[in-house]
């Protein structure tokens, strides 16, 4: 597998894990010039931005010591910039979802990051 194709699984597999507690996934892969969110979800009210991070192995620590405070202004911009596009909730929260292993296994969820 390429790493383009492990990261599309490793987004197909958080996207089925959301909607299995109860998630409506809005969009994936959205862009802007500074950064793409994986996956856009609403649940009640709040919608979450959601970046996806793969791991094989923790061999290199897990994949959300990956997000860096850099992601995560990126993440709000397109968060925003997506708001301003379309008629939405304004309550948002930036979120991570980590996937690993051959088995392609959610390993960790996290609804709430802070900047």
């Amino acid at each position: 597998m390429t790493t383009f194709t492990i990261g599309r699984q490793a987004e197909k597999v958080a996207a089925e894990y959301l909607r299995a507690k109860g998630y409506e996934i809005l969009e994936q892969n959205y862009r802007t010039r500074f950064c793409e969110i994986d996956i856009i979800a609403r649940k009640n009210k709040f919608l979450y931005f959601t970046e996806v991070k793969y791991r094989r192995s923790d061999a290199q620590g897990g994949g959300l010591e990956y997000i860096t405070s850099k992601k995560l202004k990126q993440m709000a911009f397109a968060a925003n910039t997506w708001l301003q596009e379309r008629p939405a909730p304004r309550g948002y929260y930036l979120a991570a979802i980590e996937v690993g292993g051959s088995a392609f296994t959610v390993r960790n969820f996290i609804e709430s990051l802070t900047i």
